[in-house]
């Protein structure tokens, strides 16, 4: 019987009873988290999304305006926050040959990159 809310983290999950154990648990609708010594047995890759003022709640206020570098108040343009979720996905649909190391989606007419 499939148990949709239930997580298990599986130590060792590389290969033997570990990799068994957390085969057996994803097919009974389990979500699995992976954890192991030996990366390249795990069916692993990891990226890098730098998100650049996406509508959360978080960051309602900068449609209201923020403080800029120059010390005015401007508006930020923003963007959907589906379009990072999309790009997440598409990273995580790629075979694990191919990887996306790093991508930035952000608001087109952002004022400046990587401002700090």
């Amino acid at each position: 019987m499939s148990e949709p809310n239930k997580v298990a983290v599986v130590t060792g999950a590389g290969t033997g009873i570990g990799r068994a154990s957390a085969l057996a648990l994803l097919a009974a609708g389990y979500r699995v988290v992976l954890a192991g010594r030996r990366q390249e047995a795990l069916d692993i890759a990891c990226g890098q999304v730098d998100v650049g003022n996406a509508m959360t709640e978080l960051s309602q206020r900068m449609a209201k305006g923020v403080r800029q570098a120059n010390g005015s108040i401007e508006v930020e343009p923003m963007m959907d926050v589906s379009e990072v979720a999309s790009t997440v996905a598409y990273m995580s649909g790629l075979p694990l040959g191919n990887n996306i190391q790093f991508v930035t989606v952000m608001a087109t007419n952002m004022p400046f990159v990587g401002r700090g």
